[in-house]
């Protein structure tokens, strides 16, 4: 898999280089945006906003429109209003500096995950549960739930990338296609359901203050 990394700080791109080709990417680093869009078209591209030449929105835009490679935005522009602009933009995900190489890593293969070509064929297993996202059934230890359309998008959200905290945003981005971020008890009431049918609240785990996340009880 060839990943594209866009970042103009040494200090950053080359820890970053060293740790993908560990994981078994391979690399192409670029440091400047029109260095990017004149390259071959990556599996992904890991873009930082702040280049010496072209702003990376303007690149997120570019690619966007050549093509759908998965675009991961990692920028220390945090803000709501920096976050939402690259996700309309049609950037795949969006992480703040500084971050977690795991969590990074964690993302890329989340990331990959749903835009192969093959995911909605994809029967995603955590623990005693299956989520099979062509036919939309989730099986718990042989037993089928009956699932909502919006329940079961966020247990297949969560168990796409099960462990790994998503974010209230994201849920409401990706389950119910909105860039609302204020408060909302919709995601707590699906939840709150959700718990109850997989039978152990346990299973969904609330990371305060940040979101939820998948975890597989015996």
């Amino acid at each position: 898999m060839q990943i594209l990394v866009v970042e103009d700080e040494d200090a950053i791109a080359r820890p970053l280089e060293e740790g993908l080709a560990r994981e078994g990417f391979s690399v192409t680093r670029v440091a400047t945006g029109r260095e990017a869009l004149a390259a071959p078209l990556p599996d992904l591209v890991l873009l930082d906003l702040r280049l010496p030449d072209v702003d990376g929105i303007e690149v997120c835009r570019e690619l966007r429109s050549r093509s759908n490679v998965p675009i991961i935005v990692v920028s220390a522009r945090g803000e709501e209003v920096d976050r939402v602009v690259g996700l309309e933009l049609g950037a795949d995900d969006y992480v703040v500096k500084p971050f977690g190489f795991r969590e990074l890593l964690a993302r890329i293969r989340a990331v990959m995950r749903r835009t192969a070509p093959d995911a909605a064929d994809e029967v995603l297993r955590v623990g005693a549960l299956d989520v099979d996202v062509r036919a939309r059934r989730a099986i718990l230890a042989g037993r089928e739930l009956a699932l909502t359309t919006k329940e079961f998008d966020l247990l297949a959200l969560l168990a796409s990338d099960p462990g790994a905290v998503v974010d209230r945003e994201r849920l409401l981005r990706e389950v119910w296609n909105t860039e609302w971020f204020g408060p909302t008890k919709t995601v707590d009431v699906h939840v709150a359901s959700l718990r109850k049918k997989l039978g152990d609240r346990r299973w969904i785990e609330t990371v305060r203050g940040v979101g939820l996340r998948l975890a597989p009880q015996p």
